[in-house]
């Protein structure tokens, strides 16, 4: 399979992001004392990452719908996330999505100041996504509806790249194995390839992070294994940005992040989301 297709608004792809909104979200980045919740860190890295999605496809006439973009949670419910009146939709042009956050926040961004230090300067900061902890870990049940989800899709879209789904996770699953789910999810094909299933495991401790691995044996537990196992390995367009970004892929490298810190949750939505070019 060739993930070669051409994104256009003819054609465009699909991104669905899965995130884990269980009780365990609220402990603190990395552990010890940090006052930077799980929870609080993937909003605003979501956040960040569909405002620059929509830039992406920002032109002279308006944003293009290149993309379409939905969010799932899973915690004590499953189901879409996104806030405002874009509740309840599971896939959303991206169009829809730069004209329709839920709330616009001002907040403090540190830019060079010219003469070798920083300052402070207001930015607007549109909001779709807030943060949420609560409820166990139901992974199965979210990537059985994520399959739904884009099965669908792909019926309106079966020439498409196909559609990338990004999860985002602390935890171990709390109603199985979720592996018979995941291969469910990445059987699907559009006429260009199979889905692509990436997983992130955000930070509880202080150790090292795994970025993008092409093998489990650096990986300290079952778990990390598991969500290695049930990563799609990166096609070609993503393995040569991965490159441009520093890293040494290999044919086997997979969609894969153990141990994430907030850098590194940043650097795996960016690489996750660069399908192609636009046209």
């Amino acid at each position: 399979m060739s993930y070669s297709a051409a994104i256009d608004r003819s054609n465009p792809t699909a991104f669905l992001f899965i995130v884990d909104q269980s009780g365990s979200m609220q402990d603190p980045v990395g552990g010890g004392e940090s006052a930077h919740r799980k929870s609080e860190v993937v909003a605003d890295s979501l956040n960040r990452l569909l405002a620059e999605l929509t830039l992406r496809c920002a032109r002279e006439e308006g944003v293009r719908d290149y993309f379409n973009v939905g969010v799932l949670g899973y915690g004590a419910t499953v189901g879409p996330i996104l806030g405002g009146s874009l509740a309840g939709r599971d896939v959303i042009p991206i169009s829809e999505i730069a004209s329709s956050p839920m709330r616009v926040e001002e907040r403090e961004k540190k830019i060079p100041d010219g003469a070798g230090g920083l300052v402070a300067q207001k930015v607007k900061f549109p909001v779709w996504v807030s943060p949420t902890a609560n409820g166990g870990t139901p992974m199965c049940q979210v990537l059985d509806r994520a399959r739904s989800v884009v099965d669908g899709w792909l019926t309106a879209h079966p020439t498409c790249f196909p559609p990338i789904v990004l999860h985002l996770t602390d935890g171990e699953s709390t109603d199985g194995d979720p592996t018979q789910a995941a291969d469910a999810l990445t059987t699907l094909l559009s006429a260009d390839g199979n889905v692509l299933l990436f997983n992130l495991h955000i930070s509880s401790d202080r150790s090292h992070p795994v970025l993008f691995p092409d093998s489990d044996s650096g990986l300290p537990n079952e778990h990390a294994k598991l969500l290695f196992r049930i990563s799609s390995v990166l096609p070609p367009g993503l393995s040569g940005y991965a490159r441009q970004q520093g890293m040494n892929p290999t044919d086997g490298t997979r969609g894969f992040v153990f141990n994430a810190d907030a850098t590194a949750i940043v650097q795996f939505l960016d690489i996750g989301t660069r399908a192609s070019d636009l046209r």
